[in-house]
């Protein structure tokens, strides 16, 4: 084994290192053998200005229309970059990274058995705001601004501003649906509302990070209200896992990013052990990412997510799935398959030996199977694929890849302040939800989705037990079975223990399935007394 100690490339705490990491981790890429890059514990510093950039196209994020026309859609600073490494431990010691400007914290690619361990990040004034109401009459609000932020008032507007941005607080105010917001009496529930400056006559600055708005009326506020305000656009993202193998990720402490705080692209076998995705003790924020915990797309093996803490999302805490691909034409054994949501893009995880799927999009079954010989990415959108047999191939349908669909363990983990889901699965792995306490999620704690007219986000449930969880607190059903199928041909999902779970404060039905069969719901305490409602659902087997 050997040992790369930092602090040999000039790595100091209390130092800016963007540039010595980069040698560093370049160095380590040079050995073949097993070896650790170690850190004295301390705190470093990054700046977004000395970082190299890569063209990294993230599942789920930006689209190619959302850049502006001075930014290069896709191009990504990234201060922590592995390309290429095999058998490397890299060990924080528990140090923390501040990052000053808007990346993508680390990025993971074509990888093999590496471990990140005992890290902290945080970013230094991030572009996520706070605006708490600390005082209110008929005719106005007194809000005080989180101490991270950095603002100023011109020409009555609101300003934030840090290294790489500079927005208007109200910007896109009218159709800015994301808008979190946490009521005092409510500290652990967020959810999404209309902006907090919408209807806003004017406003002034009181001083000391507080300012005075002025409205027609003030109904809508509440003493003790906090606003959360941030660019919903998914630029960056947290850690990004890009054609890895086995990698783990132990003891990451994730205080924000800017969009997906990790993401698991056409990689297998991958851990995420004992790890905090959420602001720090004391933070000026309740919210630790833009947009989804944790995106798993297109991929292979076992995902491991246990013992971790996950609080405050702008999206999901979790979504596993997979895409399905449109059939835009066919000419003999090749098939020209196309990406059809604007977020996802410019990669090919379709593998020669694949077996894939021909997908009714209205009823999600399969007309056929097939294996792929061969796969090209034509551009960013279209992949051309040789395959065995395209006999049930048609324009106009979809593909699902049966050989991209993961296993998923997700255990002993708690997720609070979650703004829609708590997780969205849809893979034909094996899927254990085990142990997790979901304290609060304004949308259901568990959905089995599947869809093939929106998102394109595939496929079928086949193996899936839900066993020892608790939830306290959902906006909506707590497990929802609800695959996007616009007619019903048969079952889509199959198989779904729901077990010896606990749900609480809840009123209606605590599961609600369609299009499922095979569904065993026993040794549940639910408060609510209605257990589940089906519709085109057989063999349910309700006991206790």
């Amino acid at each position: 084994m050997k040992i790369l100690n930092a602090a040999d490339y000039g790595i100091k705490p209390n130092k800016d290192i963007t540039t010595e990491l980069f040698k560093l981790i370049e160095d380590a890429g040079q050995i073949d053998d097993e070896k650790t890059i170690r850190f004295e514990k301390g705190t470093y510093f990054f700046s977004s200005d000395k970082c190299k950039k890569y063209m990294l196209y993230i599942t789920n994020t930006v689209g190619d229309s959302e850049f502006s026309a001075e930014e290069t859609p896709h191009l990504n600073a990234v201060p922590v970059y592995f390309n290429h490494i095999n058998d490397l431990i890299f060990d924080g010691n528990g140090s923390v990274f501040i990052i000053d400007g808007k990346v993508t914290n680390i990025a993971v690619e074509h990888c093999r058995n590496i471990t990140l361990k005992n890290l902290e990040i945080r970013h230094l004034h991030p572009d996520m705001h706070e605006l708490k109401v600390i005082r209110k009459s008929h005719f106005y609000v007194d809000f005080q601004i989180d101490s991270d932020s950095l603002y100023k008032l011109e020409n009555n507007k609101l300003y934030f501003y840090g290294t790489d941005y500079c927005c208007a607080a109200d910007e896109s105010a009218l159709n800015a649906h994301w808008i979190g917001l946490i009521r005092e009496n409510t500290p652990n529930k967020i959810k999404r509302v209309s902006h907090p400056l919408i209807d806003a006559i004017r406003m002034e600055d009181s001083g000391n990070g507080k300012i005075r708005v002025h409205y027609l009326n003030t109904f809508r506020f509440k003493t003790g209200d906090c606003f959360y305000l941030f660019d919903v656009r998914r630029q960056f993202a947290g850690i990004f896992v890009n054609q890895c193998e086995n990698v783990i990720l132990d003891n990451i402490k994730q205080r924000f990013n800017y969009s997906l705080a990790l993401v698991l692209q056409d990689s297998k076998d991958i851990s995420l052990l004992n790890s905090e995705f959420a602001p720090e003790e004391n933070s000026a924020r309740k919210m630790a990412s833009v947009a989804d915990f944790i995106q798993v797309c297109m991929c292979r093996g076992k995902i491991n997510i246990e013992n971790n803490l996950f609080d405050g999302a702008g999206d999901d805490c979790l979504n596993v799935h997979g895409v399905h691909y449109q059939i835009k034409s066919v000419d003999k054994n090749k098939l020209t398959v196309s990406f059809m949501h604007p977020q996802s893009h410019g990669y090919n995880p379709l593998h020669p030996g694949d077996k894939i799927a021909f997908i009714h999009p209205k009823s999600l079954l399969e007309n056929g199977k097939t294996e792929i010989i061969s796969s090209r990415l034509m551009n960013e959108y279209e992949m051309e694929l040789e395959v065995a047999s395209s006999k049930k191939a048609l324009v106009g349908e979809v593909i699902e890849d049966i050989s991209a669909c993961p296993d998923v363990y997700f255990a002993n983990n708690t997720l609070n302040r979650i703004i829609t889901r708590g997780l969205l699965l849809t893979t034909r792995g094996k899927v254990i939800i085990k142990d997790n306490h979901f304290v609060s999620t304004s949308m259901s704690s568990i959905l089995l989705s599947d869809d093939a007219k929106s998102w394109y986000e595939s496929g079928m449930c086949r193996d899936v037990t839900i066993d020892h969880n608790t939830f306290d607190y959902c906006g909506q059903t707590p497990v929802l079975i609800k695959p996007e199928n616009a007619v019903y041909k048969g079952a889509v999902h199959k198989n779904i223990r729901i077990i010896n779970n606990q749900f609480k404060n809840y009123k209606g039905y605590c599961i609600r399935s369609k299009a499922a069969d095979n569904i065993k719901v026993k040794g549940n305490k639910i408060n609510s007394g209605k257990v589940i409602k089906c519709v085109n659902c057989r063999n349910v087997d309700v006991e206790g």
